[in-house]
C-alpha cells in the first residue's frame, strides 16, 4: 500500500522496522536508514531470517537536510518515521516539507547544547504542513504517545471532565548490567536531571530533581519507589484537556541506578558543555554514553515487565470517579517476537500502529502538525491489542494519590 523510511537504527528503530515487516501488507516497501549503515543492515538480516521480508538499507546524515532530501526524493515514500535523535527532528521535518511526504516521531525537539524539551519548535511547523496538505505527528511513542491516546480514550469514554492525572512507568525488568539505561544513554540521563515539574491549579510547579517520590503498586508487580519527573505529554495534555486540575508523572529507578547516576554527576560526567582533553573538545556525557552498554544490546536474558498507565480522577454524571488504564509487557517475550526488551517494544509498536494508522484511517490523516490525544482514540486502542501491548483498566478503584 505505501513506502515508508524510518531513520534510526537503535533499539527503537530495530522494533519500527520489525514491525511494519511484520504488517507488510500496509508498509509494501520498507527502508531503514541511519548514519551507521551497517547498524541497518544487521537489522535487516534479522527481519529477513525472522519474518521472511526484506528491507533496504541507507547511510544518511540526519543532521543534514539536502542528504535527507535526496535520500527521500530517490525512494518517494509516503511518510517518514523518525526514531533518531531528538536533536534531529527539525531537520527531518524540513526535509518532509521539502519532499511533500508525512513525518512521525516518538520524542519532542531539543537543544543539543540545552537540556531542554518542549513542543513550541515543533508546534512552530503548524501552518507549514497545513499549508502543503502533510501531517506530522509528534510524540507517538508510549509515553508520550499511548499515554496521551489513554487520555483521550478517558476523556471520551470514562469522564465528563478529567481532574487530576498521574501517568505512572515501572520498569520493573533486570537486564543483569551494573548500571545501564534502556533507551539513548544521553537523553535519558538529560532527562532525569533536570528539575521536575508537574501542573497544578494553572500553572507549572518547578521542584529539585527526584525531590517528590513515593511507592507505587504496580501490577503483577508490586510496590516500587516513584518519582516526580517532567515529561513532554504533560504540556500537550494540559493544553488540550484545559479541566485538568493537576498532571504529574511519575517513573521508577532502582536505588543501584540511583546511587550510580549521583557519582556521575559529582564526577562530572553527566555535563553537556565541552571540556579540553589531549588538546580536543570533549562532551562528558557523549564519552559516558560512548562507554556504557547500548540500549539495543540489552534484550537478550532480559527478565521481568514494564508497566506504563495512566491514573484519573474526575467527574461523570455529576459523580467522583476513577479510572486506570495500562499495559503490562515482559521483557523476554519482546526478545523473542523481535530481538529487543520493552523499552524499546513499547515505544517502537506505538510508531508503527500511528504510521499504520496515517496510511489507512481518514480519522488519522490530518494537514498540520499534531499530538496523539487530538485524534481519535478508539481506532489506536483497538490496535495496540492486536500488535503486542494490550491494554487493562479498572474503574473506581482507590488510587495511591492525594486529591
Amino acid at each position: 500500500m505505501s513506502k515508508v523510511i524510518i531513520i534510526g537504527a537503535g533499539g527503537v528503530g530495530s522494533v519500527v522496522a520489525h514491525k511494519c515487516a511484520m504488517n507488510s501488507q500496509v508498509f509494501t516497501e520498507i527502508m531503514l536508514a541511519s548514519r551507521t549503515k551497517s547498524k541497518c543492515d544487521k537489522i535487516a538480516a534479522d527481519i529477513e531470517e525472522m519474518h521472511g521480508v526484506k528491507i533496504q538499507t541507507a547511510q544518511v546524515d540526519a543532521d543534514n537536510v539536502p542528504e535527507l532530501v535526496a535520500l527521500i526524493n530517490s525512494f518517494q515514500p509516503k511518510m517518514v518515521i523518525n526514531v533518531a535523535l531528538p536533536y534531529q527532528d527539525l531537520t527531518i521535518m524540513d526535509a518532509c516539507l521539502e519532499t511533500g511526504v508525512h513525518y512521525l516521531d516518538t520524542a519532542n525537539y531539543e537543544p543539543k547544547d540545552v537540556a531542554k524539551f518542549e513542543y513550541s519548535w515543533q508546534w512552530a511547523y503548524q501552518d507549514r504542513f497545513k499549508e502543503k496538505g502533510l501531517m506530522a505527528l509528534l510524540g507517538c511513542g508510549f509515553d508520550p504517545g499511548v499515554t496521551q491516546v489513554y487520555c483521550a480514550y478517558a476523556n471520551k469514554h470514562q469522564f465528563d471532565e478529567m481532574h487530576y492525572l498521574d501517568i505512572i512507568d515501572c520498569n520493573a525488568g533486570n537486564h543483569g548490567k551494573a548500571f545501564a539505561t534502556n533507551f539513548n544513554p544521553e537523553i535519558n540521563i538529560r532527562e532525569i536531571t533536570q528539575n521536575g515539574r508537574y501542573w497544578e491549579n494553572g500553572e507549572w510547579v518547578e521542584i529539585p530533581p527526584m525531590s517528590i517520590h513515593k511507592p507505587i503498586d504496580y501490577p503483577n508487580i508490586g510496590p516500587k519507589e516513584s518519582y516526580v519527573l517532567y515529561h513532554e505529554e504533560l504540556e500537550s495534555l494540559v493544553k488540550n484537556f484545559p479541566t485538568l486540575k493537576r498532571a504529574r508523572f511519575w517513573m521508577t529507578f532502582g536505588q543501584a541506578y540511583l546511587t550510580h547516576l549521583e557519582v556521575l554527576q559529582n564526577v562530572g560526567m553527566t555535563r553537556i558543555d565541552p571540556v579540553k582533553f589531549n588538546g580536543m573538545d570533549i562532551v562528558p556525557l557523549e564519552f559516558l554514553k560512548a562507554v556504557l552498554p547500548a540500549p539495543d544490546t540489552l534484550g537478550e536474558n532480559y527478565t521481568g515487565q514494564t508497566s506504563i498507565g495512566c491514573q484519573i480522577k474526575g467527574i461523570k454524571d455529576g459523580e467522583e470517579k476513577t479510572y486506570y488504564v495500562w499495559n503490562n509487557c515482559d521483557h523476554a517475550e519482546c526478545y523473542k517476537e523481535v530481538k529487543a526488551q520493552a523499552v524499546s517494544y513499547t515505544t517502537g509498536v506505538p510508531a508503527m500502529i500511528g504510521a499504520m494508522l496515517m496510511l489507512t484511517n481518514a480519522d488519522w490523516q490530518k494537514a498540520g502538525v499534531w499530538n496523539c490525544e487530538e485524534l481519535n482514540p478508539d481506532p489506536f486502542m483497538e490496535q495496540l491489542n492486536i500488535h503486542g501491548l494490550p491494554w487493562n483498566e479498572q474503574v473506581n478503584i482507590e488510587l495511591p494519590h492525594e486529591y
